[in-house]
């Protein structure tokens, strides 16, 4: 890989804040400060702190550490989506899917994160990432 835009993780983490950010505007008015903004914030941390983790590399323990970071924020985002889903069952046609691929990134980078791990002696800005 020559760079974080070639990562699934990264890839896919856009993808869905951009989908997520454009849903979030599907919320009543006076969520979208509110909830809206929560989800719209922890949906855009995911994919920055694969970027951020990417730029220190070179440090295992960083990259882990903001790969950690994405994680976690990954699951706050799929918690605000259930609240939203509980909140405003009208919206659950465009809510629930947003939640599945979530819990499909969250796999992802948790497998990202024990690659990294397991593989760092051989971890090379070249390798393939899973």
């Amino acid at each position: 890989m020559k760079n974080y835009q070639d990562l699934d993780i990264y890839k896919i983490s856009l993808e869905l804040f951009l989908e997520t950010h454009k849903a979030s505007f599907l919320l009543p008015k006076y969520e979208l400060y509110e909830l809206g903004s929560q989800l719209r914030r922890s949906a855009d941390s995911i994919n920055s702190n694969i970027v951020e983790g990417y730029g220190r590399k070179k440090y295992k323990q960083d990259f882990l550490k903001f790969l950690i970071y994405s994680h976690s924020s990954n699951d706050e985002t799929i918690n605000h989506i259930r609240k939203i889903v509980m909140l405003y069952p009208d919206l659950q046609e465009t809510f629930v899917p947003l939640q599945q691929k979530y819990d499909v990134l969250g796999a992802k980078i948790n497998a990202f994160i024990q690659y990294v791990e397991k593989n760092w002696n051989n971890f090379t800005p070249t390798t393939r990432n899973p």
